[in-house]
């Protein structure tokens, strides 16, 4: 009858780490990356699964070598890592310059994640929220709180976000970067 996938080719992937993707969060299917023209999602085999969960965190930059197989059924592409290799962090995402610096971080953000939240975007949100700050250099002016539940639970994902003594709420990503730019400056 045939192969369900048909192979294409061998890939390098290099772009930022933004999470993994799976029901459970020890065991991760897939891990998504940031790269130039938009977000991508590798499914992860078994083998490389556990050490990934303990090495990676979101913003680092990572090599990826897979391959990219598509499949004949639903005309979709399937890419599979094989190798993944860190290649670098965004320079101020170190938890020991974090440390340091909490004495000058004036603002703070505070995100759900709760199982509800989690669901409705929490864990991509926190992930945009990252990046976006890593991107403009704000990463390490900012403590980033994980919190429960806000008891907002149908406007899921919150986000509370913590300037001086003034409160937002409902932000986006890319606005709560532009907040935070006119408040440190």
């Amino acid at each position: 009858m045939g192969d369900r996938y048909l192979m294409l080719s061998e890939l390098n992937i290099e772009g930022q780490f933004l999470g993994f993707v799976g029901k459970k969060s020890k065991k991760p299917k897939k891990l998504r990356l940031s790269v130039p023209t938009g977000k991508v999602k590798i499914n992860i085999p078994k083998y490389l699964r556990r050490s990934l969960v303990s090495s990676l965190f979101p913003g680092e930059q990572i090599l990826v070598g897979g391959i990219s197989q598509f499949n004949l059924r639903n005309n979709k592409l399937k890419l599979t890592a094989y190798h993944v290799q860190p290649v670098g962090f965004c320079p101020v995402h170190y938890q020991i310059q974090v440390q340091e610096t909490k004495a000058e971080i004036m603002a703070k953000i505070m995100i759900c994640q709760k199982s509800g939240c989690a669901k409705r975007g929490g864990k991509s949100f926190l992930s945009d929220i990252e990046k976006t700050l890593c991107d403009r250099g704000l990463l390490h002016k900012v403590e980033i709180e994980h919190t429960g539940c806000q008891k907002t639970c149908g406007s899921a994902p919150n986000c509370v976000v913590m300037l001086g003594q003034k409160q937002y709420t409902k932000v986006h990503p890319e606005a709560i970067a532009s907040l935070l730019e006119n408040h440190l400056q």
